[in-house]
Formats: structure tokens, C-alpha cells, sequence
């Protein structure tokens, strides 16, 4: 009977708010309260069924990117604490500082019920965008909070009950917020206390993996400025704090490390260049490499101006590529056209970003995509989005096409040699009059981007060849860039391989051995074989027991690298010739072995028994 008449009097206080704007504070708590003026004064529907704004499976791959490090820490215990939530009837959610749900699960049934009101995952659920909610209103008041049926500001909630805690880094900065929801009916009093307790738990390793990098940053900070030793150079952290310098920094200035960047520049140096080599994705203490140049120091000593370039990745010191990065430079500021090329994996993309990382478009969006990849017939709808209703299968709000995203940003369009001959005609209208009508619309949508491009093959012969139209050509190729293939850059290699390995936390000896040997290497794929190569590596150093020397010539045995054929064909002949019946089959059967288990050398060992310090020993002996 109580539970009734609460209910009731909820209803009764929900209806006469919705109507008059009238609340008896008396009936709801302080927070609650706020909440609902707030939506009332934003306008949000109170008879809203369902949550309307939901991420496409690409927009939700690139947030969950963007968050990694929150669903890295919180993912394993939401894991862990799975199967309580399954048998409670609950589902628990991660959800991001934007109010976007990254992860879901829990209760199947729960689960279907929320899918009902799109409460799924991609959804924003903000109290903007859905009223007065627990993960909403928790983001809005940097507070716990717990809110039931009717508490709930619109109508798609007040069948639920919620309960929400935000996670905050270091910095005191929200992360994100965890929550637990069920149907109202199932509504458990220690809802809030397991929210609060996974968040602070999140928190405490936040703060211990926060305090593991910054440590790794100041050493690898200090192995830069050894290597940098004949240059101007210092590493700064995220708080301008010189924490490493260069010898002919220091004997300059004794004092420089533990001095801020400010009172530094004070000294007699100025920035020449500042590289975002030391910032991992991975990592959240962040800093600053800088070269320097001494004031009053001449023009033609130096290869950038005093004011700072980003670029989110390894810059080196060859004079290829850092003839690529003052081109980048200069062309940044500008509105023009880009056409970058280059062989394929040799960072397009990363060339792409830092153009709109150092351009007045900065603060718009970078929007990236494979020409390549996209299916024919689906082309024109991914370029320039669709209205609802435009064909069978048609998603019910429509869709924005690459070119409407990119809008007061960026658009870099990759292998764009890939595009057929009817979607360059479509691509020129639009590059020409800065116009889209999505597919099945009549409605022209103005556009203000500039446009990237880049392919591994050659515009001008696919020109020739009548395969690519030239006025398309001449419209795109305004300010061409040639990106150096890694066989150009053999002088970048320590900087380049350091900063694959710091990015991604493998812990892998690049010493000066091997160093040579990915260096003699050709690398047909470039950076994105380098990345592959070194990942393969710091996997084999995870075998207990696989000292340096198995890993140096591990990087023959599995084709990670490969002596010159003509090397290769000759040896094998001589080992044939020279091999004993046995020792043919011994080898066929590592050669088996190693197939069977992609390249592991302990299973391969394993799976025919035999020692694996044999194993290599014969890897060597039969030249495999």
C-alpha cells in the first residue's frame, strides 16, 4: 500500500512539474531538484520514449579509441563483477565524459527491455539529451547519485532504476562514469555502493598506471637527450618542467633541468621545432621534445622557424624527411589542396593529421577514409550521407556522409586513384561548388573543408591512362608532398623503432646489432611492416627462456626478415646437396612444425619433442 501511494504522489509531483513548472521541494532530494529545472530550462522533452542520438559503428570504434585508457582500467572489473549483475537483473554500462556509452552487458532480459528505448550502445545519454538520468546527471554534478522511476525527468526512464559514480584521473579530470540500471521493480539499495566501489577502485589504478609512465617518460627522456647529445635539445613535461637536456644544453645552462620552459627561453635559446614523439597514445603523462636554436643564431643553420609544429609521431633527423615536414609547414597555414604520395605504410595519414593539427582548422574534425576499401555501390552514400527513406535498408534518422562530418574541418580522402570513373564526375561537383545533397534529398548543404588526398600509385599515369580524370587531377594536386619511403630514412631508424616500441609498452632491447640488421632490411611495407616486425619480436621475448641471441636469429628463421634471394637459393642448394636422408626429414618436420604453429618456436619444439635449445640448433644448422 505505501509503495503505491508513493508512487502515486511521484506521478502526481512528475505531471504537475511537466504541466505548471511547480515543485514542492519537500517531495524530491536537492539534486534531483536542480536537475529537473535544469532540463525544464533546456527544453528537453519530458515525453520522450527513446534515446535519439546513436553512434554509427564507426563514429562508436573511433570514441572507444578515444578512450582506451578508460575501458582498459574499468572493463575487467565490470567482468569480473558480470555474473552477480546477470543474476540481479541488472546491466552495468561504461560510459565516457561525453556521455556515450562505450560498453554494455549484464542480464539478457534487462538488456532487451533497454534496447527498447535505444539504451544501447553508442547512445548519448546526457540529461541534454534524455533528461534527468543517473549517468547524465552524475556527469553533470561530478557526484554519485542514484535515481528511480519516476525521479527520471523523461518518460523512457521511469520504468528504471539507476545508480551512477564518475571515475576521475590524476588530475581530478572526469574520465567517465560508471552505472548500474535495472527495471524499477528489481531495484536493489546497494546499487550505489557498487558503483562507488568499482569507481574508486578504477581510480587507485589510474593513478598507479599515471605515476608507471611518467616514470618510463623521464627515462626515455633522458635516453633522447643522450642520443641528442651534439644538439639543442630539451624534454619538458606536461607542466613545462624541463626534466632532460642535451650536454650542449647543459653546458650552457648548468641549471636546466628542474627549470620551467618559460624562465628557460630566458637563457638565450628559442624553439625550433617541437615533436610529439614522446606523447603515446597509451600513456597519459605527456611532455614536449624540443630542439632548440640559439638567439640571433643564422637563417640558413636552421631548418624551422621559432614557432612550434605538432606531429604525432617520429620526425627523425634525416634531411628526406624533414624536407617532407617543412613542406607540411608551409602548407598547413594555407587553405590549399594537399595531394600526398608516397608507397604504401609510409604514413600518409599521420602527414594528413598534422597538416590539420597545425592549421586554423584545428579545433574542427579530422575525418579519414579509405577510398579503397569502400564497395562501389556504397560509395556515394558514404561520401555524401542519405536522407530517411532514401532505400531499403536506410537508417531511420538518415545518414551524414564524410564530406557533411568534416564540415569546418578536414577531409583526407586515402588511395584516392581507387574511385570509379561515375563518383569522380559526383566528387569534382562537389569539390567545385562546395555543395552536398544527400542521397534521396533535395536540400543543398553548404560546405566549408579542406581536402587531403593521398594514394601509393601514380595520378598522373592513371591520367594518361584515362582511368582518372584530369580536371579532377589539377582540382586535387594543388600542393603536392612526396612521403620517403623507410629505405630513405635510414637514419631515423633508432628514433622511429624507440618511439613503436614506447608507444605500444613493449619492452624490446633495440640494440646497435640489431638496429644494423632492420636497417640492411628493404622494408617493402615500410612503418607499418616495421610496427608489425618489432611486435613480432617483443612477442618472442615473452618466451621464458629465449635469450637475445634466439631472438636475433629468430628474425630469419620465421621471415620476419630475408636474405637477398639469390643468397637464399644458392645456400639452400648447398645445404640440399649436403644434407644426410635424416637430416632432410628432421628439417621437414621443424618445417611442418612451424607452419602448424604459426611460427612459435617453444610449440614447434614441443609438437615434434625435442629441447628447445635443439630446435634452434638445428634452425641454424639446416639454414631455416
Amino acid at each position: 500500500m505505501l509503495a503505491s501511494t508513493s508512487t502515486f504522489n511521484n506521478l502526481s509531483t512528475w505531471k504537475r512539474f511537466i504541466s505548471e513548472g511547480v515543485l514542492d521541494s519537500a517531495r524530491l532530494n536537492k539534486q534531483i531538484e536542480e536537475s529537473w529545472y535544469r532540463c525544464r530550462q533546456e527544453q528537453v522533452n519530458p515525453y520522450l520514449r527513446e534515446g535519439n542520438y546513436v553512434l554509427t559503428n564507426e563514429l562508436l570504434t573511433a570514441q572507444r579509441e578515444k578512450n582506451a585508457l578508460l575501458m582498459e582500467m574499468a572493463l575487467p572489473h565490470l567482468a569480473r563483477v558480470n555474473p552477480l549483475i546477470k543474476e540481479s537483473g541488472m546491466m552495468a554500462l561504461l560510459v565516457d565524459s561525453d556521455g556515450y556509452v562505450l560498453s554494455l552487458s549484464g542480464n539478457e532480459k534487462t538488456l532487451d527491455d533497454a534496447r527498447k528505448i535505444n539504451f544501447v550502445e553508442g547512445v548519448r545519454w546526457t540529461e541534454e539529451e534524455v533528461g534527468t538520468n543517473a549517468i547524465g546527471t552524475a556527469l553533470q554534478t561530478g557526484e554519485a547519485v542514484m535515481i528511480s522511476g519516476m525521479e527520471h525527468y523523461a518518460i523512457a526512464s521511469h520504468k528504471w532504476s539507476c545508480s551512477a559514480m564518475p571515475i576521475y584521473n590524476e588530475q581530478g579530470i572526469v574520465m567517465g562514469v560508471i552505472n548500474l540500471s535495472c527495471p524499477v521493480t528489481h531495484s536493489h539499495p546497494y546499487m550505489l555502493g557498487m558503483v562507488a566501489s568499482m569507481a574508486y577502485t578504477i581510480e587507485q589504478e589510474v593513478k598507479i598506471r599515471s605515476y608507471k609512465n611518467e616514470q618510463a617518460f623521464i627515462q626515455h627522456a633522458i635516453k633522447l637527450a643522450d642520443y641528442y647529445y651534439n644538439r639543442h635539445f630539451i624534454v619538458c613535461d606536461e607542466n613545462e618542467m624541463i626534466v632532460s637536456a642535451s650536454k650542449l644544453v647543459r653546458q650552457k645552462v648548468p641549471r636546466s633541468i628542474g627549470m620551467r620552459l618559460s624562465d628557460f627561453l630566458q637563457c638565450g635559446y628559442q624553439i625550433e621545432l617541437e615533436s610529439a614523439s614522446l606523447l603515446a597514445k597509451n600513456i597519459e603523462a605527456s611532455g614536449k621534445c624540443l630542439f632548440l636554436v640559439e638567439k640571433g643564431a643564422s637563417a640558413s643553420n636552421r631548418l624551422f622557424s621559432a614557432k612550434t609544429f605538432h606531429f604525432e609521431g617520429e620526425i627523425g633527423i634525416s634531411e628526406t624527411f624533414q624536407h617532407t615536414i617543412k613542406q607540411v609547414k608551409q602548407v598547413a597555414s594555407t587553405e590549399a589542396s594537399v595531394y600526398l604520395f608516397g608507397e604504401t605504410g609510409v604514413g600518409k595519414e599521420l602527414v594528413a593529421r598534422a597538416i590539420h593539427e597545425n592549421s586554423s582548422r584545428k579545433n574542427g574534425p579530422f575525418i579519414a577514409l579509405n577510398c579503397g576499401a569502400i564497395p562501389k555501390d556504397l560509395m556515394e552514400s558514404e561520401l555524401f550521407g542519405y536522407v530517411e527513406g532514401a532505400f531499403t535498408g536506410a537508417k531511420r534518422q538518415g545518414y551524414k556522409g564524410k564530406f557533411e562530418q568534416a564540415n569546418e574541418g578536414t577531409l583526407f580522402l586515402d588511395e584516392i586513384g581507387e574511385i570509379p570513373p561515375a563518383m569522380q564526375v559526383a566528387l569534382l561537383r562537389v569539390l567545385q561548388e562546395r555543395k552536398v545533397v544527400p542521397l534521396g534529398g533535395n536540400k543543398e548543404i553548404p560546405l566549408n573543408i579542406r581536402i587531403i588526398t593521398a594514394t601509393h600509385r601514380n595520378l598522373k599515369e592513371l591520367v594518361n591512362e584515362g582511368t582518372f580524370r584530369q580536371d579532377l587531377y589539377y582540382r586535387l594536386n594543388v600542393y603536392p608532398i612526396y612521403i620517403p619511403s623507410l629505405r630513405e630514412r635510414r637514419d631515423d631508424f633508432p628514433f622511429i623503432a624507440s618511439y613503436i616500441c614506447q608507444q605500444n609498452n613493449w619492452n624490446l632491447p633495440l640494440t646497435e646489432e640489431l638496429l644494423d640488421k632492420l636497417q640492411n632490411y628493404h622494408w617493402p611495407g615500410n612503418i607499418r611492416e616495421l610496427q608489425n616486425v618489432l611486435q613480432r619480436l617483443s612477442i618472442l621475448l615473452l618466451d621464458e627462456g629465449v635469450d637475445y641471441q634466439e631472438l636475433i636469429h629468430s628474425m630469419y628463421s620465421l621471415g620476419i626478415l630475408q636474405q637477398p634471394e639469390e643468397q637464399v637459393s644458392m645456400e639452400v642448394v648447398n645445404l640440399e646437396n649436403q644434407l644426410t636422408i635424416r637430416e632432410r626429414i628432421q628439417r621437414d618436420l621443424m618445417l611442418e612444425a612451424l607452419q602448424r604453429t604459426k611460427g612459435n618456436v617453444t610449440a614447434a619444439a614441443k609438437l615434434i619433442d625435442i629441447p628447445r635449445s635443439t630446435f634452434y640448433k638445428r634452425l641454424q644448422k639446416y639454414g631455416l
